[in-house]
């Protein structure tokens, strides 16, 4: 299952936007309101939302100044969040997150609107820096 976020401008250099995302502390700023609960750790962070259970993601790639990727923690899960970064200009970077799971077909009906939300809701957060 392959879900894109629309493609947004940051006012951020690709370099400085690259650090926050490197970084599993600055993600709890771009979570949605509804979060109820988040925990760094050095290799990444664990978050929880309101109605879904908690999610352990870690940093799996860097690659400086064009993407960022998140892998699941847990293996039961198959999944990756990518942030693809491109820088406009100096004070400005396009970003697009995208989305895959590898998931049976009921869980994939289950999840893909709320994972789809999910990615809207982080788009509009990274759109506000």
């Amino acid at each position: 299952m392959n879900l894109e976020g629309r493609k947004i401008v940051v006012n951020k250099s690709s370099k400085q936007l690259f650090e926050m995302l490197k970084n599993p502390e600055d993600y709890k700023h771009l979570m949605p309101d509804s979060l109820t609960s988040f925990e760094h750790r050095e290799d990444g962070f664990k978050f929880g939302l309101k109605g879904m259970p908690e999610v352990a993601l870690k940093i799996a790639e860097l690659v400086e100044g064009q993407k960022v990727v998140l892998k699941s923690a847990s293996s039961s899960l198959d999944f990756s969040l990518t942030g693809n970064i491109s820088p406009v200009n100096e004070n400005q970077t396009e970003v697009q997150l995208l989305f895959d799971g590898n998931f049976n077909p009921f869980i994939k009906m289950m999840v893909e609107k709320p994972l789809q939300n999910f990615l809207n809701a982080l788009t509009d957060k990274l759109e506000q820096l």
